[in-house]
């Protein structure tokens, strides 16, 4: 007798079963229902849920309020990926790959339907001017370290993050696999950090911003409950600068937006003004 999986001459979706983020898996694209999106008054409509991948981008829209850019305004409705509103004909109409975030930007003669949350980072980056060196090595270090989360963050939570936390049964082969990558991955960004104060070099860019919600959470213990079994107090230089990161007040004001979960203070499922987020960060008193 054996517990050795066979795989099957041919993989078929399978509904069966508990797991309701393995229930929303399906082989085919594309709209499951018709719902419309909500619209606000302003022209950024962010669609979006307070994870890693969301926080990237309400972080540098704070981030451009902060600096005076009113033209950063935004409504942000959240999305409930866990109910599969993802799958809505108005968000498909926004992404077509049915993820989070996606934002359409209504401040041309025709609305701009961005998705792909480096994408996104990277237009209004170019939009506003900010947090993106014009040219020059300075930009491409900046580009190098974005693209680097987009390509590495899924092995931290596709990968660790799934069999980890998600996983109906703790298999030992995956943990460990994903799990020394992201030791590695962690240790890529220590060796960088330990050169610069921020990740692309000494400014603060839409590479921090790509990057902190994932690795910067994951250090700071907010991210799968997971810090001290990779031991992350082992990676200082990346303490310090998840530290730095996280006192930023924009920061802390992006993080809980599109967020339902957590301390009541960091709640705050809509967003159309700083008031909203004034009124529940208040709440931490």
């Amino acid at each position: 007798m054996t517990n050795e999986y066979t795989p099957p001459k041919v993989w078929v979706n399978d509904t069966n079963g508990a797991n309701k983020w393995a229930n929303i898996n399906s082989p085919v694209s594309g709209a499951r229902f018709e719902k419309a999106l909500p619209a606000g008054d302003h022209a950024l409509q962010l669609y979006s849920l307070a994870t890693p991948n969301g926080q990237k981008v309400t972080i540098l829209l704070e981030e451009l309020l902060a600096l005076g850019i009113k033209e950063a305004e935004y409504d942000a409705y959240l999305i409930n990926i866990s109910e599969s509103e993802q799958f809505s004909s108005g968000f498909v109409g926004v992404n077509p790959n049915s993820k989070i975030p996606a934002l359409v930007d209504r401040s041309g003669d025709e609305p701009v339907n961005v998705f792909e949350s480096a994408s996104i980072l990277l237009h209004l980056a170019e939009k506003f001017g900010q947090f993106l060196p014009a040219n020059g090595a300075a930009r491409t270090q900046t580009l190098n370290w974005l693209f680097w989360a987009q390509g590495s963050a899924p092995f931290l939570g596709g990968g660790f993050g799934h069999f980890y936390a998600y996983a109906d049964v703790k298999q030992e082969y995956p943990i460990n696999r994903f799990a020394m990558e992201a030791k590695r991955q962690l240790d890529v960004l220590d060796k960088q950090l330990a050169q610069h104060r921020y990740v692309a070099g000494e400014q603060y860019s839409i590479a921090d911003m790509a990057i902190w919600p994932w690795y910067g959470n994951l250090v700071l213990g907010y991210l799968y409950e997971a810090a001290e079994f990779l031991d992350v107090a082992s990676y200082q230089n990346v303490l310090r600068w998840a530290k730095e990161i996280e006192q930023r007040e924009a920061v802390q004001r992006g993080r809980i937006v599109n967020r339902g979960w957590g301390e009541e203070w960091e709640q705050l499922v809509e967003r159309h003004s700083a008031a909203d987020i004034d009124q529940v960060l208040a709440l931490k008193a």
